[in-house]
């Protein structure tokens, strides 16, 4: 059996095994999972192998890119921002970011950007992945394009530029980069090892992703002038990118994160535990309940998938479940990473769930490929419900 690290409470010893079994199987490389409730950490267990030749074990310390799990610590920076009376989330961006009010853009509000329904899911004009990692070429262009479709009046995911938006937003009311807000004012505070990108002496600890399989869809059925193309040709991305300086150096907080399950449970939990970790405050009660405002509940126009979106996560709903029958009940928000990374805030029981990986991978559904998760997430959060007796689990 595959060793694994860490530590894992009554009644969740079982998780142990349940990784020990993925990682010599193979549907794992290298993992690692937290669970904290009210305030604990009742599971912390890392295992496995940090590059696809295994010869580097998965540490306490090894950090992944975990993809657009990103985007929860992004849109929890917004969030700290409206809580400080310095964003208000029904207020058209262009009060804030005056150019971004250009070509139909007006009334796009705040929340439109939270919750992926502002009609700008990617770039209009053809782009490079280095330009994308070019903020200064990048969002200028997505502040002059128009809207692909109402805005507020449905959902399409935010791919690669929710980091993009979410990002000049901030700088322009904080006179912070992204990189640097989430670094002063949520990991620093918080002693999360979680950052935008990575700092060049981190390199060294970090687990490559290793890409999935060709995902089984015809892209080419799909209409070329649709959101959901334009979204994801332009550019297209190779998981691989993410191993190069220029992918690491860059501050896209839609995509480029690096930490792991621990670090992105100490930042999360705030949303989990009332808006306060050990002392230090992020959000009152009144912020905390914007994340449950339903914006969009539908087939998102982008991930063709049945999803609700609240402001800045994803909820569980009837139409949520449609595409991941596994997510709990109740007053709970999510979302994750392209491959496996899963972040979980359950409201109901102070509990905050995470799982990063580096080997990426898919969950098929009846619909296709699942917008978050992989079997393995599946699995490790069935386990976790089930050791705390929750019906249908």
């Amino acid at each position: 059996m595959a060793r694994v690290e860490g530590q894992a409470e009554a009644p969740f010893e079982g998780l142990r095994e349940l990784l020990a079994q993925q990682i010599a199987s193979g549907d794992e490389l290298g993992a690692s999972i937290v669970v904290n409730i009210d305030g604990k950490n009742v599971v912390d267990l890392w295992g496995g192998h940090a590059d696809e030749a295994r010869t580097r074990p998965w540490t306490q310390d090894t950090i992944t890119n975990v993809w657009s799990a990103t985007k929860t610590v992004a849109t929890l920076a917004v969030l700290v921002l409206a809580d400080r009376g310095l964003v208000d989330v029904d207020a058209p961006v262009a009060q804030y970011w005056a150019e971004f009010g250009a070509n139909g853009k007006q009334g796009v509000l705040v929340r439109h950007l939270l919750s992926h329904t502002s009609g700008v899911s990617g770039w209009e004009e053809p782009i490079t992945l280095e330009q994308v990692e070019d903020l200064a070429v990048a969002v200028p262009r997505l502040a002059a394009q128009a809207p692909w479709w109402e805005p507020g009046t449905a959902s399409g995911y935010h791919s690669t530029n929710m980091g993009h938006l979410l990002g000049e937003l901030v700088r322009r009311v904080s006179g912070k980069p992204m990189k640097q807000f989430v670094a002063d004012e949520l990991a620093g505070p918080l002693g999360a090892d979680f950052q935008i990108g990575a700092r060049e002496e981190d390199w060294p600890r970090i687990a490559p992703v290793v890409p999935p399989p060709p995902v089984p869809f015809d892209m080419s059925k799909l209409d070329p002038t649709g959101p959901a193309v334009k979204t994801f040709v332009n550019p297209g991305m190779d998981a691989r990118y993410s191993w190069t300086p220029g992918w690491r150096r860059a501050d896209m907080a839609g995509v480029n994160g690096h930490g792991n399950a621990r670090s992105l449970v100490r930042i999360l939990s705030a949303l989990s535990l009332g808006g306060k970790v050990d002392g230090v405050s992020l959000l009152s009660p009144a912020t905390i309940d914007h994340i449950f405002r339903k914006q969009a509940d539908g087939v998102d126009l982008v991930l063709d998938t049945p999803l609700t979106w609240g402001i800045g996560y994803a909820l569980t709903s009837d139409a949520s479940r449609q595409s991941l029958p596994w997510l709990p009940a109740g007053r709970v928000c999510f979302w994750g990473g392209w491959g496996g990374s899963l972040i979980l805030m359950d409201l109901d029981r102070k509990l905050t769930f995470s799982y990063a990986m580096n080997r990426m991978s898919y969950l098929m559904t009846d619909a296709g490929p699942s917008p978050i998760g992989n079997v393995n997430a599946e699995i490790y959060l069935r386990a976790v419900y089930k050791a705390l007796g929750v019906e249908g689990y």
